[in-house]
């Protein structure tokens, strides 16, 4: 072929375009590659911003534990059902990813989930499964948040398409248990934890712990590079450990004893155990409560801090002390009981005649209406205000949970001082309560009351807070204390069969206190009926070293007086025993009580002998051969007939003969060894049988249930106490 100068000439100018181009290109590139930006945008930032990327690292939130050290709220692993929808999931047919059989995947998904949420039918998850142009789905709200367990059992089922997200979730080992104290915290969509009610909304800011960041370079599929110079962190910092007041056997002495008295159908009930000598809250329940698993609250009152009524006769502890305290009392002096004139209004003693000519150290026993309003004429408003308010009663106590309400001390008319010496026309709490009668246990001086025992950073395993005795304010003499607890004595343990306290009685532990029957009103009108009221009962044990003060309230008892104090009896009898403080048991003298060595680390046979050689029997938890946690716990001085619980390295676990046990004996077992457990019969006796026989292999999926009888230690059966 023959090129013609033209053609020559047209090669020759597109060949030196081409090179023009590529030259005009090389320099761009060059002067791009070399200058830190390029028309205002920063290549290199811009190129770095595409490739890196940044998440979260989410803070552990901080458990709440009792007293002893266990948990009463944690963190555990959680799970989302998801469904996935899309057939582009599915690459190989004979493998699908995707939900293939809508129906039978929604039928079996039922049979699993129904029961944990009775929304969770065939037909409702069938019609999440039906959604469509969905990738995927979640199924909840039953699929949502489900336990380790849960997701195993649908693992079983091998539905193609069906997985799961792994998530955190707050969970509550001892379900229905304290539950108004410990609260619970709620998980949003995003994965933020806030505490809502209880310790876990008052100390949030402590538990929720602060989320720390992760920035990686990525690489084109957005996955972290391995390796990569620009990884940055931000540690995540655990949010804080509070350890609680709560003593769970007490606690579980309590709930016990609520769950009898709601066998009478009250409207509510509140019971509380505090620490004499501290002002520490051991112990408190009520009904209605709740699981801050289910939440299924009926009421977000706390009843200990959020209830506020007329306390009734109880507040004659406090109007006879001062009197007593402004030289106004002469206990042997006679009045006229039975009835009183007060401005316009005729006031009655309870049982609307009264006695006679009585003292009013009787009186104070007989609970007289009128014995307290003549000794508030000599008290007069002025002083019974300042008493009453030194006491603590129209504020708030300050205890560490939110909601607590101040109640009311207004008092005007002569009429509103006459009343408020026998606990009606003003309002008081149960916390209330509590932290005045602490000055019956601290000669006169009032402790201000706390749940919180302390917390604990666990990232430096420091302790931040500790809770401790505070002294509110010196309010009476030690020869007013003195007197008001003679009077209390013989109101429970005296002989005069007209005492108010005498069905609190009990031989086992020297129990003293004061009654009290409070009418209350709605729309503002008194309710009237047999059972419309508000009982009562205020004490203190032992007499004359106390240790615990108790106080409890209920609303429209459908029982009687004695049907309350066999309950509190029971109750207070239990802690006794518990407690070593049981003065029929006549082996509990020094030379019984041992104090517990340290066998931690120690072969289990070794330490067996160890606590053979102090009289203490010891049950051993697991098939290893070393002992790797003791309860109770070392340094602690216990009573021979106590036992010790030795945990081994050993994974398997067995069932052991429980015949004889008492209650918080079992309730040790189960939590050491992590299994549920359920209570029948009387909540204050001893084991009589059990559903599983002795030597069965036990694990976390065990529940093991236990029959109780009230018997006395002296019959139990050979191998118990």
């Amino acid at each position: 072929m023959k090129y013609t100068n033209n053609t020559i000439r047209i090669n020759v100018i597109f060949i030196v375009g081409v090179v023009l181009l590529f030259g005009l290109f090389f320099v761009k590139l060059g002067y791009v590659a070399l200058e830190d930006e390029v028309e205002g945008t920063n290549i290199a930032k811009l190129a770095e911003s595409r490739s890196v990327a940044t998440r979260t690292l989410t803070a552990k939130r901080g458990n709440i534990l009792d007293s002893d050290g266990h948990y009463l709220a944690q963190n555990m692993n959680s799970y989302n059902v998801i469904a996935i929808l899309s057939e582009s999931r599915t690459t190989d047919e004979r493998y699908p990813k995707h939900v293939v059989d809508k129906e039978k995947t929604a039928e079996k998904l039922s049979e699993v989930l129904l029961p944990l949420n009775k929304t969770m039918t065939k037909e409702y998850i069938l019609k999440l499964l039906n959604k469509e142009k969905l990738y995927q789905t979640k199924l909840g709200p039953g699929g949502n948040g489900i336990t380790e367990q849960t997701k195993k059992t649908i693992e079983e089922l091998a539905l193609p398409g069906i997985e799961f997200e792994k998530s955190l979730k707050r969970y509550y080992p001892s379900g229905d248990f304290a539950s108004y104290i410990i609260g619970y915290a709620k998980t949003d969509e995003e994965g933020n934890t806030k505490g809502e009610l209880g310790i876990e909304a008052f100390c949030d800011r402590y538990l929720k712990g602060k989320d720390g960041t992760i920035t990686y370079q990525r690489d084109a599929y957005g996955y972290q590079m391995a390796n990569s110079k620009y990884t940055y962190t931000t540690p995540a910092e655990d949010g804080f450990d509070v350890y609680l007041t709560i003593d769970q056997h007490v606690q579980m002495f309590l709930n016990n004893a609520v769950k009898k008295l709601v066998d009478f159908d009250p409207s509510w009930v509140t019971l509380t155990v505090a620490d004499a000598k501290t002002g520490a809250i051991i112990g408190s329940s009520s009904s209605p409560s709740f699981d801050s698993n289910k939440l299924n609250l009926v009421d977000y009152n706390n009843p200990l801090t959020s209830y506020a009524f007329e306390p009734g006769s109880t507040m004659k502890i406090f109007s006879f002390m001062t009197a007593m305290e402004l030289n106004k009392y002469n206990g042997e002096k006679l009045y006229k009981s039975g009835t009183i004139k007060v401005g316009n209004y005729t006031i009655h003693d309870w049982n609307k005649v009264g006695w006679g000519d009585i003292s009013y150290d009787v009186g104070f026993t007989y609970s007289s209406n009128v014995a307290a309003i003549l000794l508030s004429e000599q008290i007069t408003k002025k002083n019974m205000i300042q008493f009453y308010s030194d006491l603590g009663f129209g504020a708030q106590t300050g205890i560490e949970l939110s909601g607590e309400l101040k109640g009311d001390i207004n008092i005007d008319h002569i009429s509103e001082v006459a009343s408020a010496s026998y606990g009606q026309g003003i309002t008081t709490t149960p916390i209330q309560m509590i932290q005045a009668l602490s000055v019956l246990t601290n000669d006169g001086t009032v402790l201000k009351p706390y749940v919180i025992e302390k917390i604990v950073d666990p990232n430096k395993n420091e302790v931040v807070y500790q809770g401790k005795r505070t002294e509110v304010k010196k309010v009476y003499s030690t020869s007013t204390v003195k007197k008001i607890t003679e009077l209390m004595d013989l109101t429970v343990n005296g002989d005069d069969a007209k005492a108010t306290g005498k069905v609190y009685h009990t031989d086992a532990v020297r129990l003293i206190g004061k009654t009290g029957t409070a009418n209350y009103s709605e729309n503002g009108k008194y309710v009237t009926g047999s059972y419309n009221n508000i009982r009562s009962f205020a004490g203190v044990f032992p007499r004359d070293e106390p240790e615990y003060i108790i106080y409890i309230a209920i609303k429209d008892f459908k029982g009687s007086s004695k049907d309350i104090g066999s309950v509190i009896q029971g109750l207070v009898e239990s802690v006794a025993k518990y407690k070593n403080l049981d003065e029929r048991v006549s082996d509990l003298d020094p030379s019984k009580i041992v104090e517990v060595p340290n066998v931690l680390n120690k072969s289990v046979d070794t330490s067996v002998s160890s606590l053979q050689a102090k009289g203490v029997t010891s049950v051993v938890i697991g098939d290893g051969n070393v002992v790797v946690e003791q309860y109770p716990k070392k340094g602690m001085n216990i009573s021979q007939k106590t036992k010790v619980f030795l945990v081994t390295n050993g994974n398997k676990v067995t069932m052991p003969n429980m015949s004889g046990w008492s209650s918080h004996e079992v309730v040790d077992f189960c939590k050491l060894v992590g299994v549920k457990y359920n209570l029948e019969g009387d909540g204050y006796g001893y084991v009589e049988s059990t559903d599983i026989a002795t030597g069965t292999v036990i694990d976390a999926n065990t529940i093991v249930s236990v029959n109780l009888k009230r018997i006395e230690p002296e019959s139990l059966v050979e191998g118990g106490l």
